[in-house]
């Protein structure tokens, strides 16, 4: 398993498949301001459903600060269109299927409740050229990023 990108890496390259977009690709969205990827293993389970409908709830603070959001599964993009319409969730979300991306970034669980290569929760703020400036983290799927730090974090990359 890769290592886990650290603050002051260059954020690595992707482009996936979106529920917004036919896809998108990272480097393409990068120099507005600041972009948050926000890894989650699975649409429907509990803790994924409760993470992504708050941060649809507070979407117009990330765009109000200039920050693009994304968020990224190795759910299919079947399964997150499904997902982001039933729970009328606008933010893009990203199907890391290949599961690449999670790979790259270092937060591939091996197993995870008997299935193989699921996403651990994990943040990376990235600034405008793509170099990762705040990275969290979990290994316990049931926690829950800190929705006020991530955002103190990108008041302070203003």
């Amino acid at each position: 398993m890769a290592e886990v990108i650290k603050a002051g890496d260059r954020a690595p390259d992707f482009e996936l498949a979106a529920t917004t977009a036919e896809s998108v690709r990272l480097s393409s969205a990068l120099g507005a301001g600041p972009v948050l990827l926000l890894f989650y293993p699975l649409d429907w389970s509990p803790v994924c459903t409760s993470e992504l409908c708050s941060l649809r709830a507070d979407f117009n603070d990330y765009a109000g600060l200039g920050a693009a959001v994304f968020a990224i599964s190795v759910d299919s993009i079947f399964s997150h269109k499904a997902f982001a319409a039933h729970h009328n969730i606008s933010i893009p979300l990203l199907s890391d299927f290949n599961k690449t991306v999670s790979q790259a970034y270092g937060v591939l669980y091996p197993e995870l409740m008997g299935l193989k290569g699921v996403a651990k929760r994990s943040a990376f703020l990235l600034d405008a050229k793509g170099i990762v400036r705040w990275v969290w983290v979990t290994e316990d799927p049931l926690q829950m990023p800190d929705f006020a730090e991530i955002k103190k974090q990108i008041e302070a990359l203003q």
